[in-house]
């Protein structure tokens, strides 16, 4: 089997010799007795290209058989044309060596494979070739000027033109065509489908040069990008091999002019119709060499894609230790974003600033409010997309919930000249299980971007609740007259780190994930958001949740008891970071309570032993003893001290990291940066008179 298989090999590479060979002499014969100049230099010279195609194609015997075809074919023909003897010496060797060095830089270029995969390989194949042929055409004309006297410009100039020209088509289409790669992965077209395309090619050189009043090569050009396009590589190769074997007689006798044309000599029509050819085979083979690597990604995308379902635990896997890495980020993050936000707040409230120094306070605090933002929206969406989040239902009113976000977000509106209209319909005394802060949420995102994409004009807000023979349903509407998007825009505003283009984000900042955490909040309620819009014209988001049945009024948790008067506790506050425990200080300080300070969990239980406090302020991450654990110890102690509140003030934000603060003993939690307000009503809430 093997022997037949060899045997195969080698009748094929014989036949190849043969081919190849052949097409030589055809090509040295027509380009030598048809395209020469006054001074007995080719116009056309692309037999070095072939030449060196061939060495790179086979094996060590029939390499030295068909170089030596190349060599008799120069001799014999040089010596039929009447050159010199020392013209014909010149010729051949130069021919012979340059066809070697192509040979020798192609196989380099394609890393030993003799092939062209990519429009980077076949660039790159030209590119490293080019200057053989230069440095042939240089020493070339040298040597014709040193022994025949000839003329080293005009030689040069005609070599580089020939040589150059000839070997950027003659190269890479015959490495194409010697190569027995399939190419299309569409299923192969029929033989009358192939012969069809290039008698088209063949007719369309036929319409664009064979006629003398002048000649229309844009005809050749959609001919030869069909081939490309449906026979691939190959296609390509063989239009410039039909177009080449149609238009370069034409060239040459003069059959086909145009315009100044007419007066040109053979030779430079020739070179006109050569450059032609060479723009033409090198832009249909970069199109098919493009759509070959385009289907050949695809064909590797799709294999990727049949390893996902094994990997998917291995993703669940990973998505755990995100969640972990974006809780770490979270802390690295808002911790000295809780210093610029205190800190701003400390020196508008205490210190004497001018108006422009107010104004710069004020840009420092909303910066940090915009960073709190992005990192919130990160957190939010991975807790929805790992499916750790939950909703906390609670006895509210989403009408009242409207009212009140849209209050938060009028002062940007007002800034920017909007106005704001808000209409609700429905009982606004009526009580549902639902979430208002998720609801709130979802409210804010819609409104931040209808404010943020309006320039000009108005948002307006419809809300209503209405009863249906399921229950009842809170419906809302929020429309703008901004910027609007088109349906392709629309398609997409939904997924995650989407804002319709990159220029969008450019524009108006943001993470891309407002409203996609929104789309997850609304689906989690069990509704439904959806946008209509237009370029230029505005858009109309609305969302529907179902509500259920409304609460009935004894049922209706009671009114809380006022909170205890302010400033008069005392606070321990324990934080390993000094600007944290001095921002605490003075925001503390400033409402009167008397504060100590601990710089880890072992100060805090040593401090807590000793001395009674009404709060304790305890972080988390702190080197030695960590704030879980310190809270613990503290449990431990007898009496009042074991009993004293721990309120949680860190970055851990996510559920599963609070769950752990109230399972360690923690009553409450704060998260970084410190809202002065939530700082103050957490610790009133639970001081002891």
């Amino acid at each position: 089997m093997a022997g037949r298989s060899h045997q195969g090999a080698a009748r094929r590479e014989n036949l190849l010799l043969v081919v190849l060979g052949l097409t030589y002499i055809g090509v040295f014969a027509f380009c030598d007795a048809l395209t020469r100049d006054a001074q007995g230099m080719p116009a056309l010279w692309p037999v070095n290209a072939i030449a060196a195609a061939g060495l790179l194609h086979f094996g060590r015997a029939r390499r030295f058989a068909f170089l030596a075809i190349c060599v008799v074919t120069q001799l014999v023909g040089h010596v039929l044309a009447g050159d010199p003897w020392g013209l014909v010496a010149i010729y051949t060797g130069l021919d012979t060596t340059e066809a070697v060095l192509l040979a020798a830089v192609a196989s380099r270029a394609t890393r030993g494979r003799a092939r062209i995969r990519s429009v980077r390989e076949a660039l790159l194949v030209i590119g490293t070739a080019a200057p053989v042929s230069a440095a042939m055409a240089a020493i070339g004309a040298t040597l014709t000027d040193l022994m025949l006297g000839r003329d080293f410009g005009t030689v040069f100039v005609g070599w580089l033109f020939c040589c150059v020209l000839g070997m950027a088509i003659a190269l890479p289409a015959t490495l194409v065509l010697l190569d027995d790669h399939p190419w299309t992965h569409n299923p192969r077209p029929a033989p009358w489908v192939r012969v069809g395309i290039y008698a088209l090619v063949m007719a369309a050189t036929l319409v664009a040069f064979a006629q003398a009043e002048g000649w229309m090569a844009f005809v050749v050009f959609p001919a030869a990008t069909l081939a490309a396009f449906r026979l691939g590589p190959k296609g390509a190769a063989w239009s410039a091999v039909i177009v080449a074997a149609l238009a370069m007689p034409l060239f040459a006798l003069g059959a086909t002019t145009t315009g100044e044309t007419a007066t040109w000599a053979a030779v430079d029509r020739i070179r006109l119709g050569q450059v032609f050819i060479t723009m033409m085979f090198l832009t249909t083979l970069a199109l098919a060499l493009s759509l070959y690597r385009q289907h050949r990604l695809r064909d590797l995308v799709l294999r990727r894609n049949r390893h996902l379902a094994a990997a998917r635990e291995r993703a669940q896997a990973a998505n755990r230790a995100k969640s972990e890495f974006l809780a770490t980020m979270s802390h690295e993050l808002r911790t000295p974003l809780n210093s610029v936000l205190g800190f701003a707040s400390v020196i508008d409230e205490t210190e004497d600033l001018s108006a422009e120094g107010r104004r710069r306070m004020a840009l420092i605090a909303a910066a940090g409010r915009s960073l709190v933002t992005l990192v919130d929206d990160v957190l939010e969406f991975a807790r929805l997309e790992a499916g750790r989040f939950e909703l906390t239902p609670q006895a509210a009113n989403p009408l009242v919930v409207v009212r009140e976000t849209a209050g938060i977000v009028a002062a940007a509106a007002a800034e920017k000249g909007l106005e704001l209209r808000v209409s609700a319909s429905g009982d606004e005394d009526a009580r549902f299980q639902i979430d208002p802060n998720r609801l709130r949420q979802i409210v804010l995102n819609l409104l931040n971007n209808a404010v943020k994409f309006t320039s000009q004009g108005s948002v307006r807000v419809a809300a209503e609740i209405a009863e249906e023979p399921g229950g009842h349903v809170f419906r809302l509407e929020v429309r703008d007259s901004g910027i609007g998007m088109s349906p392709a825009e629309m398609d997409q505003i939904f997924e995650r780190f989407s804002q319709a283009d990159s220029s969008i984000r450019r524009r108006f900042g943001g993470t891309g994930l407002g409203l996609a955490i929104s789309k997850s909040l609304v689906e989690l309620m069990g509704g439904q958001i959806g946008v209509e819009s237009a370029p230029g014209e505005g858009a109309t988001f609305r969302v529907s949740v179902p509500l259920g049945a409304p609460e009935a009024a004894d049922q209706r948790p009671p009114m809380a008891a006022p909170a205890a008067a302010a400033g008069t506790g005392r606070v321990l506050v324990v934080d390993d970071h000094p600007m944290n425990r001095e921002l605490c200080k003075l925001l503390l300080e400033m409402e009167g309570y008397e504060v100590a300070m601990a710089e880890d969990g072992d100060d805090a239980v040593r401090m807590a032993g000793e001395r009674d406090f009404d709060v304790i302020l305890m972080d988390i991450r702190m080197p030695r003893m960590d704030g879980l654990t310190a809270t613990r110890a503290i449990r431990a102690l007898d009496g009042r001290r074991g009993r004293t509140p721990i309120i949680a003030v860190t970055a851990e934000a996510l559920p599963e990291q609070v769950a752990r603060f109230r399972e360690a003993g923690m009553i409450d939690h704060i998260p970084k940066p410190i809202a002065q307000t939530e700082l103050y009503d957490k610790i009133n809430r639970w001081i002891e008179h």
